[in-house]
């Protein structure tokens, strides 16, 4: 189960409702792969994807806005992270899914909650002001 921890709040609402919101995608595909009565995930896999990397992306340009707003001196470095995922969520292999949902599916959660929880503990809490720069 993935879920939001204190932790990873930035203290900008609507950013962490936004990191609230990829985390629970998350724990859907994590719902998906303990679920035993489903035998083929393929387009349930395929839809979750497409949904996190909308909504990926769609939380990444309210943030980078955010950024510019404040005047944010790490902005471009910021951004080349966010598209490095943007690029890696755009670039799975759809037979490989089919191949191995489950153990897909795992790599894929493994991936995308290190990238979540890295991200927000040690990138975003910088612009927020909560953690020093390097």
């Amino acid at each position: 189960m993935i879920v939001w921890k204190e932790e990873y709040r930035v203290g900008i609402e609507s950013i962490d409702e936004q990191h609230k919101k990829l985390l629970e995608i998350a724990d859907r595909v994590v719902k998906l792969l303990q679920d035993e009565l489903i035998t083929d995930k393929y387009d349930k896999i395929v839809a979750l994807l497409e949904e996190l990397k909308e909504y990926t992306v769609y939380h990444f340009t309210f943030e980078e806005a955010y950024m510019k707003s404040i005047g944010y001196s790490k902005l471009l470095s910021h951004k080349v992270a966010h598209d490095d995922f943007i690029e890696k969520i755009s670039n799975i292999d759809l037979n490989k899914i089919d191949d191995d949902q489950d153990g897909y599916l795992l790599s894929l959660l493994d991936f995308v909650a290190d990238w979540i929880g890295n991200h927000i503990m040690k990138t975003d809490k910088k612009y927020a002001g909560l953690e020093p720069e390097d």
